[in-house]
């Protein structure tokens, strides 16, 4: 029976899967064996390297001279060495086992756990994934890619689904609802903001298995906030907190919709009391700042971002929120200070050059900014904002035709709106194309309404100047 191993790779999930039966057996009866199978291995001709596609079935690639019973007794002994975190034994024990059986799936498993365990991430991800390719139907290794590669980060999220959706397909080798219900959990985790209703369907699965936790609440709000059930959030979110008071994301996300709903006064109190048990918490710090600006106290408000930064000089999300109030309070110079040294670690951070480049604007140094935006759409083509960017800086550096470029190419990927649809206008004007430019006036005013006054102003006179 295969160990469902798989506490390195799990990171995200607290479930515990150890709970299948274990062999231990003694080490002199370890040796005799392994020695028994290493001998086995060198009367056959050179086996392909470890993780090799062997085309024939998974049994036919093991020794004729070694028993299926041996081979178990074999990495139950090892997994016992895993057990007792004895891994320079595990590791050179399953190197031998694996030049004599390239293709067995519980074996490659466990090489990439002994990898995960030590922290050496990407052997893992390689040991699992040919674990995988031996035995597709391999619950341990499909849940153990998927949890290593959602640890990974927001671009390795869809590896990651792919795994973890075949992964609840599957069964555990032995059986293990607790193993079961990790996959259905780490899967609506991960599906929670790109497709809630998938999420929720996965997290009823899991609690169908095992009992339902705190965490489990939280992440049925963070669900529900996702698909716009607010009133079912919040529900869930007071349930966490009922469970655990001391619950710092259950806190932050209950504020978190409190704060989007403009309740202030019901966040506040939410947010001092999260701080008090974790002050330096650069969500629940950013959290206090957003309720102090909303609230008109803007030195305020830096000053706790000024503090958290001091305390945190070189955490890149402290800098990035300090940077953000400084140009929200117009202290373009500092705000610019900060976002340079950004930069300086991420140059091609596409939301880091449009910030830089807005403040560029600020400044009135248009063809700067134009250069900052042209960076950031280089990195990231279907940059909306960058596009927008861009048209109104080339429209105050005069340079019209590189304006209308830069709209055409944001109308590929966004609908117009009122900004867009003036800068559209007097660019054709002063171009002096009247028959577009009276056009898109008249688009732009029947898309205004009312609300940019002296845009429409300007707007009517120029209709009237033109005669249309």
């Amino acid at each position: 029976m295969q160990l469902p191993r798989t506490e390195p790779a799990r990171r995200a999930t607290r479930c515990q899967m150890s709970d299948a039966p274990r062999r231990y057996v003694r080490h002199a009866c370890w040796l005799v064996l392994l020695l028994g199978l290493a001998g086995a291995a060198l009367a056959q001709p050179v086996p392909p390297p470890p993780g090799t596609t062997i085309d024939e079935p998974q049994e036919q690639t093991r020794s004729a001279q070694t028993k299926p019973g041996q081979i178990s007794d074999a990495l139950e002994v090892v997994e016992s060495a895993i057990e007792a975190k004895n891994y320079t034994l595990a590791t050179g024990s399953l190197d031998i086992f694996l030049s004599a059986h390239p293709g067995d799936a519980r074996a490659l498993f466990d090489r990439g756990y002994v990898e995960d365990a030590q922290g050496h991430t990407d052997a893992a991800e390689g040991w699992y994934r040919k674990a995988v390719a031996a035995d597709p139907k391999q619950f341990e290794g499909r849940l153990a890619l998927g949890l290593l590669l959602t640890a990974k980060g927001p671009s390795f999220d869809q590896a990651a689904r792919d795994q973890l959706q075949v992964a609840v397909t599957l069964e555990p080798n032995p059986p293990s609802p607790a193993a079961k219900a990790q996959a259905d959990r780490a899967l609506a985790r991960l599906l929670r903001s790109s497709d809630p209703s998938s999420a929720r369907d996965a997290l009823v699965d899991a609690l169908k298995l095992t009992p339902e936790t705190p965490s489990d609440t939280l992440l049925a709000a963070e669900i529900a906030e996702s698909a716009g059930d607010l009133d079912i959030a919040e529900q869930e979110y007071r349930q966490a907190l009922r469970s655990n008071s001391e619950m710092s994301d259950a806190s932050a996300g209950l504020a978190h919709l409190l704060i989007a709903e403009k309740r202030y006064a019901d966040a506040q109190p939410l947010v001092e009391a999260a701080l008090r048990r974790d002050p330096a918490d650069p969500a629940l710090n950013a959290q206090l700042a957003t309720l102090l600006n909303a609230q008109g106290k803007q030195t305020d408000a830096l000053a706790v971002l000024e503090k958290l930064h001091s305390a945190q000089p070189d955490s890149h999300t402290v800098t990035r929120l300090l940077a953000d109030a400084d140009f929200q309070a117009g202290k373009l110079d500092d705000a610019d200070t900060l976002y340079q040294q950004l930069l300086a670690q991420s140059p091609s951070d596409p939301d880091l050059l449009d910030a830089h480049a807005q403040v560029l604007i600020r400044q009135q140094r248009y063809p700067d900014a134009i250069a900052a935006f042209r960076r950031a759409v280089a990195a990231r083509p279907d940059d909306v904002d960058a596009w927008s960017g861009i048209a109104f800086a080339a429209s105050e550096a005069h340079q019209y035709q590189d304006e209308l470029a830069a709209l055409s190419m944001r109308s590929k990927y966004a609908a117009e709106n009122p900004a867009s649809l003036f800068l559209w206008a007097t660019a054709y004007d002063n171009l002096h194309q009247s028959k577009a430019a009276a056009d898109y006036y008249h688009r732009f005013l029947a898309a205004a309404e009312g609300k940019f006054p002296d845009q429409e102003w300007q707007a009517k006179h120029r209709l009237a100047a033109l005669g249309k």
